[in-house]
């Protein structure tokens, strides 16, 4: 039996990437804003984020956002509500998406192309 794997692209500097950290957008709550200045400096140092890459990141955000908020309100019930909950797990969920495709976890930012520690030397082998 073969077994099918996809493999995932590879992320590559853009042409035309974003070169200036972006305000955060104002009608963010007080936890995407922090997150968004987290980690827009290394995304914008990358080269990897054009226009159309903003609704993912600002998505992320929000997720993100969305997760720190429901976890002060459950820490503040001292209780858990299963809707609160349910909307937390699934934030948690769209967010480890995004990061994986935005460059933000430890595998993705693993990719040669992510790293900068490489650039110029296409051969492997050579130090």
């Amino acid at each position: 039996m073969t077994h099918l794997r996809g493999v995932k692209p590879t992320i590559v500097p853009d042409p035309s990437p974003i070169t200036k950290t972006p305000m955060a957008p104002k009608w963010f709550g007080a936890f995407a804003k922090l997150e968004w200045r987290r980690i827009m400096p290394p995304l914008v140092e990358r080269r990897i984020l054009t226009e159309a890459d903003m609704g993912s990141v600002e998505n992320y955000c929000l997720a993100i956002g969305r997760i720190r908020l429901i976890e002060q309100e459950i820490a503040a019930a001292g209780e858990v509500d299963p809707k609160k909950h349910r909307m937390q797990l699934q934030s948690m969920q769209v967010a480890r998406q995004l990061a994986a495709e935005l460059g933000l976890t430890p595998v993705s930012r693993s990719r040669p192309a992510v790293r900068n520690d490489d650039e110029g030397n296409d051969n492997p082998f050579d130090i």
